[in-house]
């Protein structure tokens, strides 16, 4: 599955099936695993947003999230999240990917995880700009334990260029 496929699914509580909210992002950690979920609902000078750790969550699929009650769902403050897919001061999705010698890869579009692998992110799916995109399909790099998460770029280890394959369901394929 891919992150982006899941931002706006209804989470629903398991215990009375009421609708909590709708995935808004993803709070994710520097050694690529997914934390939690961020709610939509949140004001815009608000330094709260409503979240729901991962281990609230019973299961998921392509149409909901079920978590384990409402009391899954905490404020937590902005200034508390590292690094996040979409929204925030440090955000995964349109980082640049850089080599550790100096190659510019792309840009992040996507990040992928397993259902049965839990919160483990995979990979990267990584554009290199529409028109390459449109002509080549955007590449996809498995995720390993060299690859770091900086300030502004993912750096990956020298020959990652090598280890790209094409993305499942990219543009052109």
């Amino acid at each position: 599955m891919k992150l982006q496929e899941m931002i706006g699914l209804a989470v629903f509580d398991v215990e009375n099936g009421k609708e909590i909210g709708k995935i808004h992002d993803f709070i994710l950690d520097d050694n690529w695993l997914i934390t939690g979920l961020e709610l939509e609902g949140r004001a815009l000078f608000s330094t709260h947003v409503k979240s729901v750790a991962w281990e609230d969550i019973v299961a998921y699929g392509e149409d909901a999230v079920m978590i384990r009650s409402q009391e899954a769902v905490r404020k937590v403050g902005t200034a508390e999240i590292g690094l996040t897919y979409l929204t925030g001061k440090r955000k995964l999705k349109e980082m640049q990917v850089l080599t550790e010698d100096g190659v510019l890869l792309g840009r992040v579009s996507d990040v992928y995880f397993e259902q049965e692998q839990g919160n483990t992110i995979l990979g990267l799916e990584i554009s290199d700009g529409f028109v390459s995109d449109l002509i080549e399909g955007r590449k996809w790099l498995p995720c390993t334990a060299e690859m770091a998460v900086g300030e502004h770029a993912v750096m990956v280890p020298p020959m990652s260029e090598q280890r790209l394959e094409k993305a499942i369901n990219s543009v052109n394929g």
